[in-house]
């Protein structure tokens, strides 16, 4: 029985752009055992695939932050602890940064990543025993994809991606939501992904004419603001109320969605790994390497690009093609 250990701790989209790997492992190596390294605060993601065997939470933020602490010590012990609880056939540090390759080297086996024209930080390569050139110009799906299958030793695929995941099945009560809702996710960690709020405020207005009932998503302060601004120039939009909603919370509402509009954030991704109908708005980074990519094309439509910052009406025209209203 192979045993491999997948390194990706973060972010929440590169965590998703990296889930399709367990399905390739699965198909070549169906006895294999997985284990998956990621942060505590996004952990829920791989777990909530079926294939993927035991997940080893980091918290590297955390830890930096308490290092004088001893129980961020006793911590990182435990950690280790379970980093070098098995002996693995493969290790894939699919992440390509220091911090991962070290990771990687902590536990016992082989360690694959890519090599130094292809890893975002190239000082890693050299923590590798095997590394391997995968383009840049490559989707990250793809280049996941395909360095996974160079360690584990099978053909690379070029089927569509599976994702793999299924959503809780209990949508989160929310008080005014009733009938077919689309979740907008406004919300992105850099301002210059941020999609201007009026047009945010038209969308809304369009779906409320067509008879869907928009969801104003946030996570922290700012965007709570945001969602209730919006709210209140659109009659009958829902915001959820305090706390956050948490990511399993997230996923099964999104996966009850009718659509999903959402700027470059892990949350349209996710909305994609459940193949929800999706409109991803870029207006500062470029599609090609980290937009929507679904197993089905029909279900996601990119929109902009670095300086090209799609309209209201683009948006809804693309709903109309994935058949939302």
């Amino acid at each position: 029985m192979p045993r491999i250990l997948i390194i990706k701790t973060s972010s929440l989209g590169d965590v998703i752009h990296n889930l399709p790997v367990i399905a390739d492992i699965r198909a070549h190596l169906p006895r294999a055992r997985i284990d998956w390294v990621v942060e505590e605060r996004i952990a829920v993601i791989p777990a909530l695939h079926p294939g993927v065997d035991r997940i080893i939470t980091s918290a590297t933020r955390r830890w930096r932050r308490s290092l004088l602490r001893p129980a961020a010590w006793r911590e990182l012990g435990v950690f280790r602890r379970e980093l070098r609880r098995e002996l693995y056939d493969a290790i894939v540090d699919a992440q390509g940064l220091l911090k991962s390759a070290l990771m990687g080297a902590l536990a016992r086996g082989p360690v694959h990543g890519q090599d130094r024209s292809s890893a975002r930080e190239p000082l890693a390569s050299r923590l590798y025993d095997r590394a391997y050139p995968v383009p840049r110009d490559w989707h990250a799906v793809t280049r996941n994809r395909y360095l996974t299958a160079l360690a584990c030793g099978y053909t690379p695929p070029d089927s569509p991606p599976d994702y793999g995941i299924r959503a809780p099945a209990v949508v989160p009560p929310l008080r005014g939501l009733a009938g077919d809702y689309v979740v907008c996710l406004h919300g992105t960690a850099r301002a210059s992904k941020l999609w201007p709020e009026d047009r945010w405020v038209s969308l809304v207005e369009n779906l409320v004419r067509r008879g869907l009932t928009p969801v104003l998503s946030w996570g922290g302060a700012a965007e709570q603001r945001r969602s209730h601004f919006i709210a209140d120039k659109v009659r009958d939009a829902v915001v959820p109320p305090a706390p956050a909603l948490g990511l399993k919370e997230l996923a099964a509402l999104i996966a009850g969605a009718r659509a999903v509009v959402g700027v470059d954030t892990g949350l349209v991704h996710l909305a994609v790994a459940l193949s929800r109908p999706t409109v991803a708005i870029f207006t500062d980074t470029s599609p090609t390497l980290c937009g929507a990519f679904p197993a089905d094309p029909s279900r996601a439509i990119n929109l902009g690009e670095r300086g090209v910052v799609p309209r209201p009406e683009d948006v809804l025209h693309a709903l109309a093609r994935l058949k939302a209203f």
